[in-house]
C-alpha cells in the first residue's frame, strides 16, 4: 500500500468512525449547525446566487463587509489574508467602468472536488461547495484548479472564530453561501447587506424552482456565467457583463 493511499484510507475511516458523511447528505455542517440527524440536504433544491452589475456600484464593499464580519474573516488587511468574495473592476472598450463580485461559483461540475485527494472539497446536494476543514490537508490541489482564483489558505493560527463557522491554519476555504444562514431559512450576509446598501444587486434562491425570484429574473434578462466554455454549470449567475 502507498503512503498516499494509506493516507488516504486512514482519513475516510477516521471520518466514519466518527459518524461524519463526506458525500451529499449529512456533513459536518450539517451536524455542527442543527440539521437534524438523518435530515439530508436536498436535491430538489439549488442554491443559486444573481449578481446584476447593473445595480452593483463601483466603490461600495457593503458585500465584501458583511461577507467579513459574518465569517470572522480578517478583512484583507495583508496579502495572505482570506477573502471570501472580491470585487473586481472592469472597463470595457468604451471607458466604462463596472464592479464585478467574485466568489466562489458553487459549480455543478466542481474542478476543486475532481482533484481533492482526500474528499475535503465536496458538494451539498443542494449545490452548495464547501470545504472539511477536519479533512482537508492543506495540499492546495483546489486553488490551482479553481478557474476564478475563488479559493484561500489559511497560513496562520486562526483566533476569534465564529462558532458557526470553523476555520483553522493549514486549510484552505472559500465562500459557503452563508450555508449556515441558509439552513436556518435566512439568506447569505452579502445579499442582505446589498440591499441593507439600497442597491439590490444580489439575488439568492432556488435555480430550480421556477417560481422563485431568481428564476424569474434569469428568464427575463440575459444572463451569463463567467468562463462559461469551461461548462462548469456554476451557481453564480452574471446580468449585465
Amino acid at each position: 500500500m502507498s503512503i498516499n493511499h494509506g493516507r488516504r484510507k486512514f482519513l475516510w475511516e477516521s471520518a466514519a468512525l466518527a459518524g461524519i458523511a463526506l458525500a451529499p447528505g449529512i456533513t459536518l455542517y450539517d451536524l455542527a449547525h442543527g440539521r437534524p440527524p438523518g435530515a439530508a440536504a436536498s436535491g430538489q433544491v439549488r442554491w443559486g446566487l444573481l449578481v446584476d452589475m447593473n445595480r452593483c456600484e463601483p466603490g461600495c464593499d457593503a458585500c465584501v463587509t458583511a461577507c467579513d464580519t459574518e465569517n470572522g474573516l480578517p478583512g484583507g488587511k495583508r496579502a495572505t489574508d482570506a477573502q471570501w468574495i472580491r470585487k473586481i473592476e472592469l472597463k470595457d472598450m468604451r471607458g466604462r467602468v463596472r464592479s464585478l463580485p467574485m466568489l466562489c461559483q458553487h459549480c455543478a461540475h466542481p474542478p476543486c472536488v475532481d482533484v481533492c485527494p482526500t474528499g475535503a472539497s465536496f458538494k451539498r446536494a443542494d449545490g452548495i461547495v464547501l470545504v472539511d476543514r477536519h479533512t482537508c490537508i492543506g495540499c492546495r490541489y483546489c486553488m490551482m484548479a479553481c478557474p476564478y482564483g475563488a479559493r484561500s489558505f489559511v497560513h496562520e493560527p486562526v483566533a476569534n472564530q465564529k462558532p458557526e463557522v470553523p476555520r483553522g491554519k493549514g486549510c484552505v476555504e472559500s465562500c459557503t453561501l452563508c450555508v449556515h444562514r441558509i439552513d436556518r431559512d435566512r439568506i447569505p450576509a452579502c445579499v442582505e447587506a446589498c440591499a441593507a446598501a439600497g442597491h439590490a444587486a444580489l439575488v439568492f434562491g432556488d435555480l430550480n424552482d421556477p417560481q422563485s425570484e431568481i428564476s424569474k429574473r434569469i428568464a427575463a434578462v440575459a444572463t451569463t456565467q463567467v468562463r462559461a466554455d469551461l461548462r462548469l454549470d456554476t451557481g453564480v449567475r452574471y446580468a449585465g457583463l
